[in-house]
């Protein structure tokens, strides 16, 4: 994989993308994000419960993919200065430039990673001014009179208990 993409958009996509990596991974492997560079770059993360993709617009000079540190490399791009991102790997390395910055990450075996879930359809779609007034006037909702209370201290709302 050889690729070139802008700072800005790789460090947005790396932290959106890095939201969904476990604290404690059950297998080593679920700590990476998978990076698939072809006429875009794919980010994945993934835990088995939840998975998080985002992609981006690249120049790329050769397809490919690899699996880093999801952290440390949410860590990098937040420091990258504002120039453009080389990123290749070779196998066991993955190596990112940027201006006279260079880092260097171990990878992790791709072909250990899971088969991400396929996403699915989109149900509908709404305006974003309509959805932020629909869960504010929601999110000021009072309970229910009588919720199912799970400790004394609730009980007493219901007079029936």
């Amino acid at each position: 994989m050889k690729i070139q993409v802008e700072r800005d958009a790789l460090a947005e996509a790396v932290a959106w993308t890095a939201r969904g990596l476990p604290a404690r991974p059950a297998v080593p492997v679920l700590a990476g994000m998978r990076m698939q560079a072809d006429a875009e770059l794919a980010l994945a993360s993934f835990d088995y419960d939840v998975s998080a993709q985002a992609r981006i617009p690249v120049a790329t000079e050769e397809e490919g993919s690899a699996l880093v540190s999801g952290r440390l490399l949410a860590e990098i791009t937040r420091s990258l200065p504002a120039r453009p991102v080389q990123i290749s790997s070779d196998g066991s390395r993955a190596t990112l430039t940027c201006g006279s910055t260079t880092f260097t990450l171990l990878t992790m075996p791709v072909e250990d990673y899971p088969t991400l879930p396929e996403m699915p359809p989109a149900a509908g779609s709404i305006g974003s001014d309509a959805f932020a007034t629909a869960v504010n006037q929601s999110a000021a909702a009072p309970p229910p009179a009588c919720s199912v209370a799970t400790s004394p201290a609730t009980r007493r709302c219901c007079p029936a208990r």
